[in-house]
């Protein structure tokens, strides 16, 4: 059975990127690899081993163009309403929580964010099957 290890995104600044992600979502570097031409950083945190690799290639200067294939990563927890108070008092700029329902059952609450790169980050409470 496969098990999903990681998910890999390009940043420009990897200093910007790690501190968003530390904030955010409390993933501290578990490795770094630096070689010649590129940098790769792995994030994690405790309550899962799934990691977040920053990919920073070397020399490049302009924006990443994310293109309308990407569609976002999701994070759930415990509490979405002090995680989105806590973004914002950070200076994440958490877009509206917003709730889904179907037939009358909520669905998800939840609410996105923008990583430093454009990246679409969706925050979920944990409820039904976001856990």
């Amino acid at each position: 059975m496969a098990k999903a290890i990681h998910m890999m995104i390009r940043v420009l600044d990897e200093t910007r990127s790690v501190e968003f992600y530390k904030t955010a979502f409390g993933l501290d570097v578990a490795d770094r690899y630096d070689f010649d031409d590129f940098t790769l950083v792995y994030l994690r945190n405790p309550e899962a081993d799934f990691e977040v690799e920053l990919t920073v290639n070397k020399g490049r200067e302009q924006s990443y163009n994310l293109g309308d294939g990407y569609g976002h990563v999701a994070f759930c927890v415990e509490d979405l309403d002090a995680e989105h108070a806590r973004f914002a008092a950070n200076g994440l700029s958490p877009r509206d929580i917003k709730e889904f329902h179907r037939d009358g059952a909520l669905i998800a609450r939840f609410f996105f964010v923008e990583a430093p790169d454009g990246y679409k980050i969706e925050v979920l409470q944990k409820h039904g099957r976001y856990r």
